[in-house]
């Protein structure tokens, strides 16, 4: 049997038990650390100890089990990952209530059954690395809480159908309404589904996006959910899911028009009934979560299509809000341009002044199909390739005249979406990757339209 990787420390006062543990344990674990004076125990745990097997008593004569207890609770300050498994040769059902009370996982009784005592280490090292992925997780997910802090960009932008998503916007976020934004892609739905939750009761928790579109079927239930251990071939561990993860916060469903209607069926349960259930487990779990919902489809032509559920919509959409389209808020791309431009020259180390006038007026004459993120991706390009003091016209570099051509005679959405995802595949020669980079699209994103219109 190949030996598990894992550290267990053996601490007892007597070297013969030290002995006959190490000798038990070495056939299944790789590194067995023994030792005979309780006060090496802080310097070992510095090497990420999963386990630390842990005698009672150490003076002769003293047998009531608080040296154990006060090295337990040493164990627990410094590492509360690392699983702590009493051992003493008087059992005693008080003491162990007690030991289990501080944080002890197991207490065993001296002389133990080899086997028995495997099974408990086993189960303890199980139980610390589950500890410590949750306490990564937790890590993570703070320092990702800090930088969405730090990097929250304002909502730019003085026109009428703006000021009228923001006011609404304003009103909805100190609830837990569920919101449902409907917008193009690159409209900013990402920006206020984050602004909403900054400005939310829920502020001080984890804010956690999911791009549905880019979710491959057969993740959903564990990417979501969780999942338990034993739950599929690679499921080692139990492993909590988004919904979990966002505990107290805001969860942002992403692309949402994109879920199949079996998924859809999911999803709806788990907002109706506020509970989860792991992948591979029957017990069900409570969350409390807010939840926001995107689309830049029609989504409700998908529901007289039958491709969306009418019943999850009617639990999605409790305030609906719809973010313009760049083109119906023209007096706002030269506000976008200079934000961007500023913030673009500070990360390249460029001096650049202004947008030149007549660069202005290209910027305002183009019909923008890729929104704020088209935008914003034509600054950085200008940025980066210019010598020039001024933004330029010849430093911007716009969609292809077919395109415009093309928009000139036709306002329909679908058709304008059909139009740019042929010009972007001829543009890049089939690759789909890059086509899809350009329409600010996933791959699977710009798959689904491939079929869609079958192009």
């Amino acid at each position: 049997m190949r030996k598990k990787e894992a550290s267990v420390l053996l601490v007892d006062d007597d070297d013969d038990i030290l002995f006959s543990a190490k000798i038990g344990l070495k056939k299944y674990f790789t590194n067995i650390i023994t030792t005979n004076n309780p006060k090496t125990i802080i310097a070992q745990l510095a090497n990420q100890i999963d386990v630390v097997l842990l005698d009672m008593n150490y003076r002769i004569g003293f047998e009531d089990g608080k040296e154990g207890l006060y090295w337990l609770k040493q164990i627990k300050e410094i590492s509360p990952e690392t699983t702590v498994i009493l051992m003493t040769a008087f059992g005693s059902i008080n003491l162990a209530v007690e030991a289990i009370k501080e944080g002890a996982t197991d207490f065993i009784l001296k002389p133990w059954d080899t086997k028995k005592l495997y099974g408990i280490v086993n189960a303890g090292i199980e139980l610390a690395r589950s500890k410590r992925k949750n306490t990564q997780l937790e890590t993570i997910q703070s320092q990702q809480n800090r930088e969405f802090h730090q990097q929250t960009e304002h909502i730019i932008g003085t026109s009428p159908a703006m000021n009228n998503a923001v006011k609404l916007m304003q009103k909805v976020a100190g609830t837990d309404a569920t919101i449902l934004i409907l917008g193009e892609n690159g409209t900013g739905k990402y920006v206020f589904a984050k602004e909403i939750h900054l400005q939310s009761n829920r502020s001080k928790h984890p804010f956690i996006h999911i791009d549905l579109g880019a979710l491959n079927e057969n993740l959903f239930e564990s990417e979501l959910f969780g999942y338990a251990k034993g739950a599929f071939t690679d499921a080692h561990k139990d492993t909590i899911g988004r919904f979990e993860l966002a505990k107290g916060g805001t969860i942002f469903l992403d692309e949402i028009g994109n879920l199949s209607l079996h998924l859809q069926s999911k999803l709806l349960t788990v907002i109706q009934n506020r509970k989860i259930t792991r992948l591979g487990e029957a017990v069900e779990r409570p969350i409390d979560v807010r939840i926001i919902c995107a689309t830049n489809a029609d989504i409700y032509k998908m529901v007289d299509e039958e491709a969306f559920r009418q019943d999850l919509l009617y639990r999605i959409n409790t305030i609906e809000l719809n973010l313009p389209p760049l083109r119906e808020r023209k007096e706002d791309i030269i506000l976008l341009a200079d934000h961007f431009l500023k913030k673009l020259t500070y990360k390249y180390r460029k001096s650049i002044s202004e947008i030149s006038q007549s660069a202005i007026e290209a910027l305002q004459k183009y019909h923008w199909p890729g929104n704020i993120r088209e935008l914003e991706h034509i600054i950085e390009r200008a940025v980066i390739i210019t010598d020039n003091a001024n933004l330029e016209p010849e430093d911007l570099h716009f969609s292809s005249k077919k395109f415009e051509s093309n928009v000139a005679s036709t306002l329909n959405i679908e058709e304008t979406e059909k139009s740019l995802i042929k010009n972007a595949i001829n543009k890049h020669q089939g690759n789909i990757s890059k086509a899809a980079k350009e329409l600010g699209l996933t791959r699977g994103a710009l798959y689904r339209r491939l079929e869609k219109y079958k192009l």
